[in-house]
């Protein structure tokens, strides 16, 4: 069966964007740059806003308000580019334009659950929130990897994570320190019915 990982970069306060704020905070460094470049393929699972927004800077014309994006950022967008993705909406309508994305009208817990017995290889979330949520929620996550940026966006943050989530306990797997600053921390989810102590 394949894998299907969980993966969010986020600020302290659980924000996965900052008005105003350049990608990754621009905390960027050489060992978490070396880290990306390391990831195995993936197949990557997103919404049709995220879908919106990435194919926005894969054509060259961002969405008004956005930042502009730094070598690194555009090195990582040729690469998802090239990679296999899946978007799910019933907004969206073929022919996608970013290469190699296909459309999945339906369910996307029911599709997934699919994709997980019937392909190979590993599945990730691309951003996409409410999806990360929902497919968490199901109970299809394998993995449950954050990079934790060490900035707190209170007066700017936008697209808060967490809310909504169920109550979920993490046997961690992994965790690692880049450049001195971000932190990763991945595990494997259990979602709760009720806290430890009243079970």
């Amino acid at each position: 069966m394949r894998e299907l990982l969980i993966d969010l970069g986020t600020t302290l306060d659980g924000y996965a964007s900052g008005d105003g704020w350049p990608g990754w905070w621009g905390l960027e460094g050489p060992e978490y740059l070396a880290w990306l470049s390391e990831q195995p393929p993936v197949t990557y699972l997103m919404g049709a806003n995220t879908y919106r927004l990435m194919s926005s800077f894969a054509s060259g014309t961002p969405s008004a308000g956005t930042a502009e994006m730094e070598a690194e950022e555009e090195a990582s967008v040729d690469e998802l580019t090239r990679a296999p993705k899946v978007v799910f909406s019933a907004s969206l309508e073929e022919p996608l334009m970013w290469a190699n994305t296909t459309l999945v009208p339906g369910d996307a817990v029911q599709a997934v659950r699919a994709m997980k017995e019937e392909g190979s290889g590993i599945l990730s979330t691309l951003g996409s929130i409410s999806l990360c949520r929902s497919l968490l929620k199901a109970g299809l996550v394998d993995r449950f990897r954050v990079v934790v940026f060490p900035v707190i966006t209170g007066a700017t943050g936008a697209e808060r994570i967490y809310d909504g989530y169920p109550d979920v306990a993490l046997d961690m797997v992994s965790t690692r320190t880049f450049d001195g600053r971000i932190q990763l921390l991945e595990g494997v989810p259990r979602v709760l019915t009720a806290p430890p102590g009243e079970v």
